[in-house]
């Protein structure tokens, strides 16, 4: 028993401390308060929990007939081959923009999850039911039709839909076809929308008409009628639903490029990505009318500037605004010094041991997870979607001042990206705002829902009753 002794020091001594290592699950149990970085040590054991656990085709009916994106989702993906291979692809051709679902968004709780495609489906789901199905998808690879909210063909594409926060039962949708912003109301069963903001008709220096499409739409927080939607032209057109239907403001850039993404900082700024490679602040509260950013580390402003597709400000830390490239790279805009901080390059398509044929699509549409700072980006050349640890630390694998040696020390997990191999090509992502529940759109116009697999236990004396 000497062994186990502890030796008491003597008076007048100062007893050295005993150094033990904390156990930080068993403290947070017993404190109930969780260390800065535990969420960060344990996501790469959240992000390996990510599979794919329901997949559903748009099978869906209008009056008993096939919808338009039902037909078409049946020849996209061929058909896209053939356009690849043969014809040569061009990212404004119509056929292009023929194919797959190409916005996602769940409303703030969670609810309702409403999807747009190319082919101009706009359809409303409700999670829970679609959750549910996800447990029976094997024996039900179609969802139930009898269950959507809503599901409506309209004339042209859908290239964005977003909810109103203020007004959950308001989902609005445009396109950069037209110059309309189109609400629907999904407790009225219509497929007329119960309000249409138009834009106002621009004419160019020469007498034509000016460049039509709406590209993003945001809605104040504070105030549900008034909405924003960026164009082609490179300005973002704010409405008073109170007023008019026509806009009674707008922003402006200095340059004519086009605004692909626009995002609210509460009710204060509004960010706006373009078609150049740039990226637009504007406040709200008055000042400057806009402002672009540009890098002025001599490294970063050294990379050749690239389409952004998609800019989204994370959840989890409000100063980091990710954006995605067309060229399939994803960052992180640190907007407190305006600092590039984290960057991930996606494996060239040539790494792929595969030789088939990859279809290229026009856009893709990536989302933050409510926590931990996890971003899920479809990947541009292989089924599946990379789930991106974009933690504001140098501990990030992604951070551009990562040191993986000196970050591996003193950590049980080791950092690293995920990629969630799925059935089908991905084209939008987007989140559930409580579980973390991950909703694909792809380029069949399925949607395709990950998370963690499910799991179900039975009492052994139901199991022999049941089969008996």
């Amino acid at each position: 028993m000497e062994k186990y002794a502890v030796s008491v020091a003597q008076i007048g001594e100062n007893p050295s401390p005993i150094t033990r290592s904390q156990w930080k699950r068993s403290r947070i149990e017993l404190t109930g308060k969780s260390v800065r970085n535990y969420h960060h040590d344990v996501s790469p054991l959240l992000m390996q929990s990510y599979s794919e656990i329901g997949a559903f085709r748009h099978t869906y009916h209008i009056d008993g007939l096939p919808c338009k994106t039902h037909i078409t989702s049946v020849y996209s993906f061929s058909f896209s081959l053939i356009n690849v291979t043969t014809i040569g692809y061009s990212s404004d051709t119509s056929s292009n923009r023929l194919m797959g679902v190409s916005a996602l968004e769940f409303d703030t709780k969670g609810i309702y999850l409403a999807s747009g495609t190319r082919t101009g489906c706009l359809t409303v789901h409700d999670f829970e039911s679609l959750y549910c199905q996800s447990n029976e998808s094997v024996l039900r690879p179609q969802e139930d039709e009898g269950k959507h909210l809503l599901h409506i063909s309209l004339s042209n594409c859908i290239d964005v839909v977003r909810w109103n926060p203020t007004n959950q039962d308001e989902v609005a949708c445009s396109s950069l076809c037209n110059d309309e912003v189109r609400i629907f109301d999904i407790g009225y069963i219509s497929s007329e929308p119960t309000e249409i903001l138009r834009k106002r008709p621009t004419v160019t220096v020469h007498g034509g008409s000016a460049r039509k499409g709406l590209s993003d739409i945001a809605f104040l927080d504070d105030n549900s009628s008034r909405v924003l939607a960026s164009d082609a032209c490179g300005a973002i057109s704010i409405w008073d639903r109170r007023a008019s239907h026509l806009p009674q403001t707008g922003l402006a850039t200095n340059a004519n490029s086009s605004l692909t993404s626009i995002q609210l900082n509460g009710d204060q700024c509004v960010y706006g990505a373009s078609k150049s490679g740039f990226i637009y602040i504007w406040d709200l509260r008055g000042g400057r009318s806009s402002a672009a950013f540009q890098s002025h580390n001599k490294a970063q402003s050294n990379i050749l500037p690239k389409e952004i597709q998609s800019i989204d400000i994370n959840p989890s830390c409000p100063y980091q605004l990710g954006f995605h490239l067309d060229d399939g790279w994803s960052g992180v805009l640190d907007m407190h010094n305006f600092q590039v901080t984290h960057i991930h390059c996606p494996p060239p398509p040539w790494l792929d041991e595969t030789d088939d044929e990859i279809p290229i699509f026009s856009s893709r549409k990536p989302s933050w997870l409510p926590k931990d700072s996890i971003y899920a980006v479809g990947s541009s050349s292989k089924n599946g979607i990379h789930l991106l640890d974009f933690y504001p630390h140098t501990s990030s694998p992604c951070h551009v001042d990562h040191d993986e040696l000196e970050n591996a020390q003193g950590s049980s997990q080791r950092k690293q990206n995920k990629f969630v191999p799925l059935s089908e090509r991905v084209t939008a992502c987007t989140t559930h705002p409580l579980n973390g529940t991950i909703v694909a759109g792809t380029l069949g116009a399925s949607l395709l829902m990950i998370s963690q697999k499910h799991i179900s236990y039975k009492n052994e004396d139901d199991v022999d009753a049941a089969e008996s």
